[in-house]
């Protein structure tokens, strides 16, 4: 049995090989209508628990459109459907929900709600976002930026913005997929110390950016921030906004990439989020690739 509960917990060759099956399951689907099955059922006679603490959009479509491409079936449950960690533990949960089903994804709040689900589970558990990291999503990056540029290996990533969960997965896949990654935002907001070694710092955005194979970003704030702190978040990054003139910086083939949703005119101008350089739009797409290749690596289908 395979978790998959974050980026530097999976050997290397293993996350190629995820990566490289999301491509050819991409490929395979070429032509096909969008609620059309793949030819390939591996997760036929399957049942997928998808458990949502946080809200979504991408993670919630994403997931469920891939399992029932892929033949299986779905039961989407929120945290006030389970009420998980209040009244129940965790761990009973996870012994409960494995009795029934072949899968868990969860999106969840604390590192550790998903530490003693996969703990306690004798299913796959696979982490949809916490906290600390965001694995899914760097797996569809990863797969964007091969689509587009070749080989991340040994490419310049360029983080500009809050040092957040999405960061850290960034700065796993950095190690795991031998990339340089540099981090610019203010120290206010840096990366927590575990992820030291695995990225440079630069203060200075457009010396960060000079040369970039890709520059990234993400939403200053979260749904959950009270407005004080959105204020001040905005105040601390303002000098950190990928606009055009910050993205000139970078290589001409450079990509720009955002995990989405996205506050436009904050984080990221619109000239860059719809110019010629973003891939927003193919990253939100893989996003379904990348987590079928995921859920079949778990499942060993």
């Amino acid at each position: 049995m395979k978790h998959f509960l974050d980026i530097d917990q999976t050997d290397p060759a293993e996350l190629r090989g995820i990566i490289d099956a999301a491509a050819r399951m991409k490929t395979a689907r070429n032509g096909r209508p969008r609620g059309a099955p793949d030819d390939d059922q591996p997760l036929k006679d399957h049942m997928v628990a998808l458990i949502f603490e946080k809200p979504s959009t991408r993670t919630r479509v994403s997931f469920d459109v891939g399992v029932r491409q892929m033949g299986g079936q779905t039961m989407v449950l929120s945290g006030a459907d389970m009420q998980l960690g209040h009244g129940e533990t965790i761990a009973d949960t996870a012994r409960v929900l494995s009795r029934y089903v072949d899968l868990i994804m969860i999106r969840t709040f604390e590192e550790q709600t998903l530490l003693d689900m996969a703990e306690y589970a004798s299913v796959p558990v696979i982490n949809g976002l916490t906290n600390r990291s965001h694995p899914c999503q760097i797996m569809a990056d990863v797969m964007t930026f091969e689509e587009h540029n070749g080989p991340i290996k040994g490419k310049k990533v360029v983080w500009s913005g809050d040092g957040n969960n999405v960061f850290a997965s960034f700065a796993h896949a950095a190690k795991q997929f031998d990339f340089d990654l540099t981090f610019t935002g203010p120290p206010p907001l840096d990366p927590e110390g575990a992820l030291a070694g695995l990225y440079t710092v630069e203060r200075d955005p457009h010396k960060a950016v000079a040369g970039a194979d890709l520059v990234v970003t993400d939403t200053w704030v979260s749904m959950h921030d009270p407005q004080s702190a959105r204020e001040r978040r905005h105040n601390q990054l303002r000098g950190y906004q990928v606009n055009d003139a910050l993205m000139a910086r970078a290589k001409p083939d450079a990509l720009f990439m955002h995990c989405l949703p996205a506050h436009r005119e904050d984080e990221a101008t619109s000239s860059v989020m719809d110019g010629p350089n973003s891939v927003i739009f193919d990253e939100a797409e893989n996003r379904l690739h990348a987590q079928k290749a995921v859920m079949r690596w778990c499942l060993g289908t």
